[in-house]
């Protein structure tokens, strides 16, 4: 499962950094391969064109100066035959077609170019009309050739009445051009290869360090604030790990300042509700003895005592209650856990607080759960207390028999109140939450869902607040059936049994009954 786990996905890993870098390098080196490429190529053919265009024009030439003289003037069609003839044989070695015109002689049929190649209307104006020389390259069949166009002059620099026209095929300088292409495709493949040896060092490089805040940020994330990175060089990486250490070091001083803060806040809410144990059970001992002579009492000072009595049960609660959570904070509480019939521990909930003729039950008989029953009679007390004290009656107690084979069983409380506002469902377990910022003063301590809360949390289990779509609010209670083995998650037992044996008795749900409703009270939690 572990290997499983860890390993990377190749999705991801296309998606990574690293195939990012070296992806941006190849293409890259690929744009500057074809760019040299593709100059390369347009300079070289040019060139090579160039100079067999330039051969040709003067071999042409000197053939045109050497012939010219010799032939009549005016001359015949034979004569033209014959001097295309000559010109031709003397152009072997090029392979070029000659065509030869004379102003005022009609052509022969032998006397064109062959191939049915036509003379550009462009080039013989400037042969013919303007008597300078002139060249263009032609494509024929997927061929390339070469058309030159060339006046003859008579001996004194004036223009005469006759022009040659050569062709001649460009294949040899083609070819030229196409070993050229194709050395640089089959030399474009190795570099790219070779390219991916200087990316992959790039991007190690760049990777490293960036490899080493990401894991130096999972162990922060973790917990461990000592983390620090090496520092090398004096590039953005060495700045950003040296702003790394920086945060890791303020993180650490001020989460010590915290946990230091807090340590201290817990103690002190520990140690003050220790101290008002023994002066409160005194009180409420003084308390109980006058509310049982109020009666006798004048109606002021009967209503003064019940209020005294009233408000000293109220700060007994709280004093447990804070006791309680500090015991939760400081993992203190326990679990003592025993085999109990789950519709029989819920049964004796209500029937303690004569809840039974107010909560209708609905508890399926042989349910049976390795539960602590001190705990689970707080969790269902303080929900029950706060359907009664905060929702609407009739209030309802679902418990729901686990299939065969399962190892979950689930705890419902609903009540017919008007549901509990959307805003306020996240907060609802926090503790001293308002539900309404304005009402200070609530009827309990504020503390009773969070102390559910933790208890559940203790047995494993989980709890959570809804809306039911036929009305009201319901809490659900999802635990297991069976705790874990000791020292594992969810498995404590009875370890700390001291500490958590002095926990509060009180179970009356009324401490824990404020504010999760629509109409503005407080929040247990």
């Amino acid at each position: 499962m572990n290997r499983l786990a860890g390993k990377v996905p190749s999705r991801t890993l296309l998606r990574g950094l690293r195939a990012r870098l070296v992806v941006g390098f190849l293409v890259v080196a690929a744009v500057s391969a074809l760019t040299t490429a593709l100059l390369t190529y347009r300079e070289a053919r040019n060139a090579i064109l160039q100079r067999s265009q330039d051969i040709a024009v003067n071999d042409l030439r000197a053939q045109v100066n050497s012939l010219a003289p010799e032939l009549m003037v005016p001359p015949t069609q034979a004569d033209l035959d014959n001097f295309r003839v000559q010109l031709e044989r003397s152009g072997k070695s090029r392979e070029w077609d000659i065509s030869v015109h004379y102003r005022g002689v009609p052509d022969s049929d032998e006397g064109g170019l062959q191939r049915s190649v036509v003379i550009p209307a462009d080039l013989k104006a400037s042969v013919e009309k303007r008597h300078v020389p002139a060249f263009q390259r032609i494509n024929r069949a997927g061929s390339p050739w070469l058309l030159i166009g060339m006046p003859v002059r008579q001996s004194d620099g004036q223009a005469s009445a006759l022009s040659v026209y050569a062709q001649l095929p460009l294949s040899a300088e083609e070819s030229n051009v196409e070993a050229l292409v194709t050395a640089a495709q089959r030399g474009a493949l190795p570099v790219l290869i070779l390219a991916v040896i200087p990316a992959l060092l790039a991007a190690r490089g760049v990777l490293r360090p960036v490899r080493g805040l990401r894991q130096a940020a999972g162990r922060i994330a973790e917990g461990k604030l000592d983390t620090r990175l090496e520092v090398k060089g004096g590039d953005e990486l060495a700045d950003l790990s040296r702003t790394f250490n920086d945060m890791a070091a303020r993180l650490e001083e001020s989460m010590a300042e915290l946990r230091r803060l807090e340590a201290n806040s817990r103690r002190f809410a520990a140690d003050v509700s220790h101290e008002l144990r023994t002066p409160l059970a005194a009180m409420t001992a003084v308390t109980d003895v006058l509310d049982e002579d109020a009666d006798s009492l004048d109606p002021d000072t009967a209503s003064a005592v019940r209020l005294i009595s009233q408000e000293t049960g109220k700060l007994a609660r709280m004093v447990e209650d804070l006791m309680e959570v500090s015991r939760f904070d400081a993992g203190a509480a326990a679990l003592h856990l025993d085999e109990v019939d789950v519709a029989e521990t819920i049964r004796k909930t209500l029937q303690a607080r004569a809840w039974q003729k107010r909560v209708t039950a609905d508890l399926p008989e042989d349910v049976r759960a390795q539960l602590d029953p001190r705990r689970l009679d707080v969790v269902v007390a303080n929900l029950v207390g706060n359907a009664l004290h905060h929702g609407g009656e009739p209030v309802r107690v679902v418990l729901h028999a686990p299939e065969p084979g399962a190892d979950r069983l689930l705890i419902e409380v609903h009540d017919s109140g008007p549901g509990i506002d959307p805003e306020v469902l996240p907060h609802v377990f926090e503790r001293f939450y308002k539900a309404d910022s304005a009402r200070a003063r609530s009827e309990g301590s504020g503390l009773g869902l969070a102390i559910a809360m933790e208890n559940v949390r203790l047995h494993g289990g989980t709890m959570r607040a809804a809306n039911s779509p036929e009305g009201g609010a319901v809490f659900t209670v999802d635990l297991p059936l069976r705790q874990d083995e000791p020292g594992e998650p969810g498995g404590r037992s009875d370890v700390s049994g001291a500490a958590a044996a002095d926990g509060p008795g009180r179970t009356d749900g009324a401490g824990g009954a404020e504010g999760t409703r629509a109409a503005g009270e407080e929040n247990d939690g």
